[in-house]
């Protein structure tokens, strides 16, 4: 019972690797949203905090 629990587990983990792998459409636009001078995530479409457009 014990091996059938572990065996399950360890399947299930795999699945959440292989679906964590994939790869999300708009997930390089967020990446892009950072400012060039500090780094920090921009919202909106503002200026950022540190004066850098």
């Amino acid at each position: 019972m014990i091996i059938k629990i572990i065996s399950l587990f360890l399947i299930g983990m795999l699945v959440l690797a292989i679906f964590g792998r994939l790869r999300i459409p708009g997930v390089t636009k967020l990446s892009n949203r950072k400012c060039p001078k500090c780094g920090r995530p921009r919202l909106g479409k503002g200026p950022c905090d540190c004066g850098h457009s």
